[in-house]
């Protein structure tokens, strides 16, 4: 590092809940912007953000450096009680930085014994467990509220010497440094304090160190954190009082020595001695299993392969399948698999409590997700799902070529759900399994509500600025600013009124931050040794359904953050249908006598199936709700693989491209069956030739390409993660293979644009490059070429688009232009005289004979003498569809015209 630079060692982030307003990312960037090397996050009393604090480093090139403001019980942790006026059972704030793995685990330590031990009103350590967890760590004397400081006000400063000799003696020689902080506006108190620390580190040879204790990122972010802590205080911003300077920013290095330099130039070098002295670095982690406990006589491995075998002889029985030679050669292969990846424990631990629960009567789900490609899941009655006869690719599950762990989510009656979490506790011990933080956070209509109820601004005002904001789409939340360039009325009103300016700008600032701390609905940590060992965990309340309000221990970090540090996490899955059908079968035994078995229900009743067809989907699970009922009504299932295909095709991805329809058409027999690749047949023909499960995507990059089914489910992830640089290379080697193998080069491309498009979110691929789209922000066209020329410059741009419901226009972003080569074009004429160009391929909104409205290939239309309907820019901008556009076009440019619903006839 340069003798002029400088590192931040005290810093709040949005996970200092309420009172700081740094988010991760932001910080990256403003830290790679400002030249920084190195920075430290220091959160208050927790680890909460830690691991996604380091991951946002790391993208930018920029050392993180792990630590925690904690707060310091005067006394000792355990005490109790308001505190006395003289401070004895006050807390006091300390600075505590990891330097290496040892200093880590400490700090994770003493970050859960906090909760755990110390909790009163804050998490509170005291000098005895500092003492006990204190190697690997530096430790920085803090702000006003720390020890030395605190005493200082008081003009104890012969006290102060005496404990910072004590904090000296805890962390050792060179360890523990004197803070020096100067922020406008408390030069009076911060002066005082400089000054008493200078000389007692001259005193008693401590090192000074400079630090800013930022809690914003930029000081134009200042009026942001009072808003902010006005939140937190439940005050109105007037009657704040701030005990925050608009300096405590993310300064500059050259801010920092300017301020510094001539003063104690040395206070700022130990910043950067610091940050070489911490080395620690999150690394891959190992896979932290709990150790199930087998009998005597057997090893893990050979209690596994008994279980498992003996669990499919008893599946056998029942089945009493043509094939039997085959599962038993399918479980020899998953076995293998299993035990090659050190997974048997897993296994038997689900199978563990699975049985529990079915042994006392709480209802266990059939299964969900991958795992139902699982015969060893299917042999432990994990699953009641029977992958060869659904033709389920247990690689899909576990790959053997990308060494990741299970994930096996489970579904609980209600109503037993935590007494299972229960007997896991009581079975692995209490300190080894936990629950799991999740974090609220000020989402764009929640934090304009936030804001302007801390402004005092009439609430039915802000109601409706908050309800022009769109609601989620894609499952993904509508942010301010998309928000702006998506409805006039929310823009007009920002550009127009002062006070709505103030709101948004301010809203804009804290949106996206974390505003508090909750539990989990369903993830699970099982651990071999005590959880706060591996991971921070913090205490909680939190509503059951059985047991009302409980207290509650869960790791301090969130599910994503969980397997990257290697711990076990399973989903404990409440689901109320199966808490329903349980209620069902209690009636008709207690109204007939008998108890109907779910596993000899049929599964082609006319009746249930009838029920479908007519769209009765209502509290049926995965299949309520108004789009999906409208599609069981159009398909008219006819067994339980339509049921299966109904459920997989309603997604966003198979709803914009047309897949729903095509299957649709093609299940009826109005539009015929074609296979490009003869190959292909067996593998598609089940759904009418249209790859609906990621299975078949899995076994045609087998059929045509020669992949290993571990080798396809790579790409399939690639696909899912839609990341363009991973996705070329799989692109080039798939049709370099499949040519090799003697197909045509057209037809695969063609294909892998069928298939990405499966798994992504993407326009129709059949419009000309001369097709315009609206920009969102500029109202300009911009044609489909110009985009193509832009490649990846033009990603992320906004334009009008029909929503994928189809009832509203919206602003979504471009994700890519798709080439697809020379194709035969044609023209055609509406009876206003406009013309367009387009493949016969291309999809306008019609009505059928029956004046049913639909989505046809311009080729049907023609070929029927049907009508085609355009959509007028008026309508675009009303963001409401125009007269005949009941469904418009998903996912495709509004085309322009001039009349609202103007009907175009071809000629």
């Amino acid at each position: 590092m340069a003798a002029e630079d400088f590192v931040h060692l005290h810093l709040h982030s949005d996970y200092s809940l309420l009172d700081g307003a740094i988010q991760h990312e932001a910080l990256a960037e403003q830290a790679q912007r400002l030249g920084f090397k190195a920075i430290a996050v220091t959160d208050h009393g927790n680890m909460f953000g830690a691991m996604g604090f380091a991951n946002a480093m790391k993208k930018v090139g920029v050392k993180p450096i792990i630590g925690m403001e904690a707060y310091v019980a005067r006394g000792s942790r355990h005490d109790r009680g308001k505190p006395d006026t003289d401070g004895e059972r006050g807390t006091n704030h300390l600075i505590l930085l990891a330097l290496d793995e040892t200093g880590y685990k400490n700090l994770v330590r003493l970050a859960s014994l906090g909760y755990t031990e110390g909790y009163y009103y804050k998490p509170r350590i005291d000098k005895e467990v500092l003492a006990r967890h204190a190697e690997g760590l530096v430790a920085l004397s803090a702000c006003m509220s720390g020890v030395p400081a605190s005493l200082i006000l008081r003009d104890r400063v012969e006290q102060a010497q005496c404990e910072i000799g004590e904090y000296n003696e805890i962390f050792g020689r060179g360890r523990y440094f004197l803070e020096l902080q100067s922020h406008r506006g408390l030069e009076d108190n911060q002066t005082k304090v400089n000054r008493a620390l200078t000389e007692l580190a001259a005193r008693l040879d401590i090192p000074l160190v400079v630090t800013n204790d930022a809690h914003f990122l930029t000081q134009d972010d200042y009026e942001a954190h009072c808003v902010l802590m006005c939140l937190q205080t439940g005050k109105a911003l007037r009657e704040g009082s701030f005990h925050y300077s608009p300096d405590h920013y993310v300064k500059s290095a050259a801010e920092m020595w300017a301020l510094w330099g001539n003063e104690n130039p040395q206070a700022l070098r130990n910043t950067l001695k610091i940050a070489e002295m911490s080395t620690f670095e999150f690394g891959k982690a190992p896979n932290y299993l709990p150790i199930f406990p087998v009998p005597e006589g057997f090893t893990l491995t050979s209690y596994f392969e008994h279980v498992v075998r003996a669990g499919l002889e008893e599946r056998l029985q029942r089945l009493a399948p043509s094939n039997p030679e085959q599962y038993r050669a399918r479980l020899d292969y998953e076995i293998s698999i299993i035990e090659r990846m050190g997974y048997e424990g897993y296994f038997l631990v689900v199978w563990d409590f699975i049985r529990h629960a079915r042994e006392r009567g709480i209802p266990v789900g059939p299964g969900r997700g991958s795992a139902a490609g699982s015969l060893v899941a299917y042999s432990l009655h994990i699953t009641d799902v029977d992958p060869l006869a659904h033709d389920l690719l247990f690689e899909r599950f576990l790959n053997p070529e990308r060494v990741s762990m299970p994930d096996i989510d489970v579904d609980f009656c209600m109503r037993g759900r935590s007494a299972v979490i229960e007997y896991v506790s009581q079975f692995y011990g209490r300190e080894n399994v936990s629950q799991i933080a999740t974090f609220g956070t000020m989402a764009s209509r929640a934090v304009i509500k936030d804001v302007g109820r801390v402004l005092e601004m009439p609430y039915p005002e802000v109601e409706k600025i908050a309800k022009l904001i769109p609601p989620p789409q894609r499952g993904r939340n509508v942010s301010i600013d998309d928000a702006l360039t998506m409805v006039p009325e929310l823009k007009q009103a920002y550009e127009k009124r002062p006070e709505v300016k103030r709101l948004i700008d301010l809203a804009r600032r804290l949106e996206g931050g974390a505003r508090h701390s909750s539990i989990h609905a369903a993830g699970v940590v099982i651990s071999p040794q005590p959880v706060a060992e591996l991971v921070p965990v913090f205490k909680t309340k939190t509503r059951d359904r059985e047991r009302g309000e409980v207290e509650v221990i869960a790791t301090q970090y969130n599910m994503n953050d969980l397997e990257k540090a290697g711990m076990l996490k399973m989903d404990f899955l409440g689901l109320t249908a199966l808490t329903i059908i349980e209620d069902c079968l209690t009636s008709i035994e207690r109204e007939t006598g008998q108890r109907p078995d779910l596993t000899q229900i049929p599964t082609n009743d006319p009746a249930a199936l009838k029920l479908f067809g007519e769209g009765e989907t209502d509290a049926v699970f995965q299949f309520e709700g108004d789009g999906i009922s409208e599609i069981a009504r159009r398909l008219k299932p006819s067994g339980l693989d339509d049921i299966v295909a109904l459920n997989a095709l309603y997604r966003p991805g198979p709803l914009d491209s047309g897949m729903v329809d095509d299957y649709i058409e093609r299940r009826h027999g109005r539009r015929r069956v074609t296979y490009d690749f003869k190959e292909l047949k067996d593998v598609l023909e089940n759904t009418y030739g249209v790859p609906v499960f990621q299975e078949q995507i899995m076994a045609i990059f087998q059929r045509l390409a020669g992949y290993s089914l571990g080798e396809a489910d790579l790409v399939r992830r690639a696909m899912g993660k839609k990341k363009r640089e991973e996705l070329d290379a799989h692109k080039t080697k798939f049709i370099a293979q499949a040519m090799a193998r003697g197909h045509d080069r057209a037809k695969l491309e063609k294909l892998w644009q069928q298939l990405e498009g499966f798994a992504d979110y993407a326009f129709n691929k059949c419009v000309t490059g001369e097709a315009t789209l609206r920009d969102a922000v500029t109202g300009a066209a911009v044609s489909i070429a110009e985009l193509a020329s832009r490649d990846v410059e033009a990603a992320g741009a906004p334009f009008i688009t029909w929503s994928w419901n189809g009832q509203e226009v919206v602003v979504n972003e471009l994700v890519e232009v798709f080439p697809t080569g020379e194709k035969e074009v044609v023209e055609i004429e509406l009876e206003d005289g406009r013309t367009l160009r387009c493949t016969l391929d291309h999809k306008f909104y019609t009505r059928d004979a029956d004046g049913q409205g639909c989505f046809l290939p311009l080729r049907e239309i023609l070929a029927r003498g049907l009508a085609l309907y355009t959509c007028d820019e008026p309508a675009a901008e009303a963001n409401t569809p125009p007269t005949g556009m009941e469904k418009p076009h998903p996912g495709q440019p509004c085309v322009q015209d001039t009349q609202a619903g103007a009907q175009g006839l071809c000629r």
